[in-house]
């Protein structure tokens, strides 16, 4: 015996999928809205030099790692670190962050990698072990996993990677 679907189940699956879809890409907007803005926030909490905005979105029990290689766990370390750099070498100084990667690897954890430059490095220069550019400015890739928490986004793991000598970077605008 054969089976035929009738032309209202078919249209009913496919209003069903259409619908699906609909709320899932817009779902995925929302979701990279909201992560877009965590970018944005940043760029905006460092060349104002605040710490307690550049870390808001740091999850309580992220875990970060530096340029340098250190490694932290907790938003209170990501804070106090931030206010540490923010008052030290890397006072006034401005970030640019251009988007190199974003994806969703699951609707409630997303991957964003960034190039970030940094400049305005008082005479004093960077730490050391910090490589500058011949224009006086430092880049690194940070990779960042976001984490979805109820309705907030939030900085579960933040990596930050400086690019060595050699290293071609593309001119950020």
């Amino acid at each position: 015996m054969t089976m035929r679907i009738s032309s209202f189940t078919k249209l009913a699956g496919s209003i069903i999928m259409t619908l699906c879809a609909t709320l899932l890409h817009a779902q995925n907007q929302q979701d990279s809205l909201a992560i877009q803005a965590i970018l944005s926030d940043e760029v905006i909490a460092w060349n104002k030099g605040d710490a307690e905005l550049y870390s808001r979105q740091f999850a309580q029990n992220g875990t970060f790692t530096n340029i340098v290689g250190m490694f932290f766990t907790g938003h209170k370390n990501f804070l106090e670190r931030h206010e540490q750099i923010f008052k030290g070498p890397f006072n006034k100084t401005v970030l640019n962050q251009k988007t190199v990667s974003f994806r969703f690897i699951r609707p409630e954890v997303a991957t964003v990698e960034t190039l970030c430059e940094v400049s305005g490095f008082s005479a004093a220069g960077p730490p050391p072990g910090i490589n500058l550019d011949s224009k006086g400015r430092l880049y690194t890739r940070l990779l960042q996993v976001m984490v979805k928490e109820g309705a907030d986004w939030k900085i579960a793991s933040y990596h930050n990677v400086d690019l060595k000598p050699g290293i071609p970077v593309p001119e950020m605008r």
